[in-house]
């Protein structure tokens, strides 16, 4: 049961370092603890994987070491994973600028992979749990639900904490210090808020309504959609700001960020006097919202009873809300873990541990968090394809 590499997880990282190392005529076994291969990939993207991004820099990825993923992202561009999807001749478009979706489905994806994968003479075991990974004389001993496997080089590709119910597990921070390896703080990010009681009170009966806004905390800001949900915030703006915030922290939106509110309002005072403030706010959100917005903050009647001072506040309002959630909704619904095996820790060359040469780390266990929009999907392919070129 000897080979040379034995690759931990399979998904996204996994497979592309599987691939990679076996097209080296290196000898690859790849574990998988449950009955499916990739579940996280079919389950992105709303069934359709968001597999890359056009746009993706090293800018669109959080760390406490902001250099280390600039070597891979270099190695293995966007245009290099875009390249292999036409090759197996999946159809895919642009749907945000930058963002590329399967046109069918994200099955599609993980078929090339493991197309890759047999074709370069991958073998993959599914449902086996590691018990151990232990260094040996040369190598590592690998002791498995399965049996011992005896290696040169052991890659470890098993995520991190988002999404638990898809398979995922702390198995690469216990492992990383198992070895002495640092690991940071972690947290979900690319996660929905929730509210307190109070506010939810209010927005829950507009659950399902979105709009467009501008969201900001910690000096970073976001223009996407806004999603109101039965239990807070979501949509890619909170989504994506999520991974700025920490407990206690209060976001700031801009529910009109295309909008100068204040001119607007005087100059609709000057024409439409007898005009309810709710009803000219509607004129550029859903009236629900429009209406839930205007009770909650207490702006009633028509808008030519209303001094620029308080014409002030409704810009306060609806320019710049103050919201402090009451926390996230977790890894359960989190797209991605913030935090992980401290980069510092690792080879950027090569991702392998410094202190255990032989053992690798890829992918989400290490502290590089992207962006939302396929950015963790192209961190997954480069740092896997990195990884193979050396294992």
């Amino acid at each position: 049961m000897n080979y040379d590499v034995v690759i931990i997880g399979g998904g996204a990282s996994g497979l592309m370092c599987a691939a990679t190392a076996a097209y080296r005529g290196r000898k690859v076994l790849l574990l998988e603890h449950t009955k499916k291969i990739g579940r996280k990939i079919l389950m992105s993207g709303g069934g359709r994987c968001n597999f890359t991004h056009l746009h993706n820099s090293p800018a669109n990825f959080l760390s406490d070491n902001p250099h280390f993923c600039k070597s891979a992202l270099s190695r293995f561009r966007a245009a290099d994973f875009v390249e292999l999807v036409d090759r197996h001749g999946i159809e895919y478009h642009e749907k945000t600028p930058g963002q590329l979706f399967c046109n069918e489905s994200s099955k599609e994806i993980l078929q090339l992979l493991l197309t890759e994968c047999d074709w370069a003479g991958v073998e993959i075991m599914t449902e086996t749990s590691v018990f151990e990974v232990e260094q040996g004389a040369q190598g590592y001993h690998v002791r498995t639900s399965r049996g011992q496997f005896d290696v040169e080089s052991v890659v470890i590709a098993s995520g991190g904490l988002s999404i638990p119910n898809g398979g995922a597990t702390g198995f690469a921070y216990d492992v990383a210090e198992q070895f002495g390896l640092k690991v940071t703080p972690r947290q979900a990010a690319l996660v929905p808020f929730t509210l307190q009681p109070d506010l939810l009170e209010h927005l829950k009966p507009l659950s399902g309504v979105s709009q467009p806004v501008r969201v900001s905390c910690n000096g970073m800001s976001f223009s996407e959609n806004l999603l109101l949900t039965h239990r807070g915030l979501s949509g890619p703006a909170i989504l994506q700001i999520s991974s700025y915030w920490h407990a206690g922290d209060e976001i700031e939106i801009d529910l009109l960020p295309q909008l100068a509110l204040e001119d607007w309002l005087k100059e609709q005072r000057q024409q439409r006097p007898k005009a309810e403030l709710r009803t000219l706010m509607a004129q550029h959100m859903t009236k629900r919202l429009a209406q839930t917005l205007c009770e909650l903050w207490g702006f009633e009647g028509e808008v030519g009873q209303y001094s620029n001072a308080r014409l002030q506040e409704v810009v306060q309002q609806f320019k710049h809300w103050r919201v402090k959630p009451s926390g996230t909704e977790g890894y359960r619904t989190a797209e991605v873990t913030l935090g992980g095996i401290d980069t510092n820790e690792i080879s950027q060359k090569t991702f392998e541990a410094k202190k255990a040469p032989g053992l690798f780390f890829i992918g989400e266990c290490l502290d590089v968090t992207g962006h939302l929009g396929g950015h963790n999907f192209q961190w997954a392919w480069a740092s896997g394809f990195c990884a193979g070129q050396f294992v």
